[in-house]
């Protein structure tokens, strides 16, 4: 059995996002021996992009599970357009006002009369569209919970789970001054860039300044982790999930044995932002620091122009590289990763990022 991952490219300046389609089966045979799957859409023109793609390079008009991880603008925006002009099976995606009377009562002032944060309200509002749209259309909606998965069992997701989903919506709708995270540390180094005041660091292969102390916010972490696995290949998509979420997603992996390495593809989350890896989570994950071989590969949706060099950061993609996990870019192109697929005329390889010398020297920020 075959696969075909496609990462498309998202954003042009430093606004990026996710769109990601994928199919597997028998990749040489008809539809009805493929299951083809997207996992969030970016923006509007994204998602008509998403579609195209998934027309021009699977041969289908027909999704069978549309995934939105979480209701960020970067990454559903464009999944409306994909319900709206394909043929979907399966919808999943959280349904907020189902675990909240908060978020229940709100929903009937369309999220504008508790107080939410802009970001929150507009992402509430995205999901309840997003659900209005499979409505509308008769698809199944399904929540992203820890246990879901394909009848066959080769794609499926890790977490959240349900209390953990319940946890992370209560401090989202009764914190959201401190759920937001004001500041970033990448907004913090551009200041300390203007004013002169970044430092950096030196790294190497054994060398590493990544620290487990990165915060990203409730919704991040609400993020629909998944799983796929095809002839013993393990393929995890992380979202925007941090250390928090995802330690819950390795334990339960680690609970059928998994071991450190076991993965062959992986998705760098939240855009290679270093508020959502550590190196004790990257150790379960891909093994111990000091790898020179590549055992991995990782892929990183980025904007086109990246004028900024927000994402990735340079201590991320490093420890993923020290740990036999190559790292690619979107940055304006599409990443594909193939197994048992057909060749594409004209698609050329990609180089991976280099092991970078110095990073920048967040420790303050």
């Amino acid at each position: 059995m075959g696969y075909e991952i496609d990462f498309l490219p998202v954003g042009e300046e430093s606004k990026g996002g996710d769109a990601i389609a994928l199919r597997y089966g028998n990749l040489y045979g008809s539809r009805d021996e493929q299951t083809v799957i997207t996992v969030d859409g970016g923006y509007t023109d994204d998602g008509e992009a998403l579609i195209k793609h998934i027309v021009d390079y699977y041969g289908t008009n027909r999704v069978d599970f549309v995934v939105s991880t979480h209701p960020d603008q970067d990454h559903i925006t464009g999944l409306k357009v994909v319900l709206n002009e394909m043929q979907v099976g399966t919808l999943l995606m959280h349904q907020p006002w189902k675990h909240s009377s908060t978020v229940s009562g709100a929903r009937r002032t369309a999220f504008k009369a508790r107080g939410f944060s802009e970001r929150v309200e507009k992402s509430f509002e995205a999901a309840s569209e997003l659900e209005a749209i499979a409505t509308r259309r008769g698809v199944e909606i399904v929540e992203p919970l820890t246990g879901v998965k394909t009848s066959d069992g080769t794609f499926r997701i890790l977490g959240p789970s349900q209390n953990y989903y319940e946890q992370l919506l209560t401090t989202e709708v009764q914190a959201p001054a401190q759920a937001e995270l004001a500041t970033s540390y990448i907004q913090e180094l551009l200041r300390k860039a203007a004013a002169g005041a970044v430092t950096f660091l030196a790294e190497s292969l054994n060398v590493e300044t990544l620290r487990d102390d990165g915060e990203t916010t409730p919704t991040n972490n609400s993020s629909a982790i998944c799983l796929l696995t095809i002839d013993g290949r393990r393929l995890l998509l992380t979202g925007d999930a941090g250390i928090p979420a995802l330690d819950q997603a390795m334990a339960v992996l680690e609970a059928e044995g998994f071991e450190p390495g076991g993965f062959r593809f992986v998705q760098v989350p939240h855009h290679g932002s270093r508020r959502n890896v550590g190196p004790s989570i990257l150790n379960r994950m891909l093994g111990p620091k000091g790898q020179s071989m590549q055992q991995a590969t990782a892929y990183v949706s980025v904007p086109r122009k990246n004028p900024e060099h927000k994402f990735p950061a340079k201590k991320v993609t490093n420890a993923f590289r020290r740990r036999g996990c190559n790292v690619y870019v979107t940055q304006g192109k599409i990443q594909t990763h193939t197994h048992d697929a057909p060749a594409r005329a004209g698609w050329t390889t990609s180089t991976p990022l280099p092991l970078y010398e110095r990073v920048e020297d967040d420790s303050r920020a």
